[in-house]
């Protein structure tokens, strides 16, 4: 069965080419533009995305900055990584509209508004969800689920570097064991990092379906979006 509506989470790393020189890459950023453009070319799908600010911003400083501050800047890292995706995916031929959370630059990019937001989607437009949930202490994947829900997703991806959820760190250990599927309670069970505990929490008391997977092999967004069994899924127990 093919997802109707989505929501696929972006790390800012997916926009570098992690050389710290780069933050972001004309390379990088095309690639993403493009696997979104091949994933949603078949017009099946409604995708609206959540990106990080990883490779502008992961609040260094912070024994300096205080923690709001450092908070508020990562919001504002993530509208410029929006505004980015945003240019690319214009230059890649496709409708892209930014929106973030309420009064957060709103003279660059619309504030959220769920009427809005769903009837852009629904004209086939790709959005994009700037400024995390517009409050500091929370990270873009709480913003990711709660967006999520408010636009009635039928399933939240979470992209990475890996190809879905290990017992341990498979970059560092090669005898770490893969999942193909997970109950949330499982999860939390093992002490899987899926998400930071507030945005798994609320993914599960939602019900929430998530999927991790591994962006950065080529196609692996379209495959899922055709249905193929990629990455990791966590879900409730029917």
């Amino acid at each position: 069965m093919h997802t109707r509506r989505v929501l696929l989470k972006l790390s800012g790393e997916s926009l570098s080419n992690g050389d710290g020189l780069s933050p972001i890459s004309v390379k990088c950023l095309s690639r993403t533009a493009n696997e979104i453009k091949s994933a949603v070319a078949d017009g099946r799908t409604q995708l609206a995305i959540v990106i990080g600010a990883g490779n502008l911003w992961r609040g260094a400083g912070r024994k300096f900055i205080e923690r709001v501050a450092a908070d508020q800047m990562g919001i504002l890292a993530t509208i410029m990584n929006s505004l980015a995706l945003n240019d690319a995916l214009t230059k890649a031929g496709m409708q892209s509209k930014i929106f973030s959370a309420s009064g957060v630059i709103s003279n660059f990019v619309e504030n959220f508004n769920k009427e809005k937001v769903i009837e852009c989607i629904e004209r086939g437009s790709i959005v994009i969800f700037a400024g995390g949930t517009g409050n500091p202490f929370f990270t873009t994947d709480t913003a990711a689920v709660l967006r999520a829900a408010e636009i009635g997703a039928d399933i939240l991806l979470k992209a990475t570097q890996v190809d879905g959820v290990y017992d341990a760190d498979p970059r560092k250990n090669k005898a770490a064991v893969k999942f193909d599927s997970l109950t949330f309670q499982e999860a939390l069970d093992k002490r899987l990092e899926i998400m930071d505990f507030e945005a798994f929490s609320l993914c599960m008391r939602m019900n929430r379906p998530i999927t991790v997977f591994n962006f950065y092999k080529d196609n692996n967004l379209k495959k899922i979006l055709d249905g193929e069994k990629i990455g990791t899924i966590v879900e409730g127990v029917e």
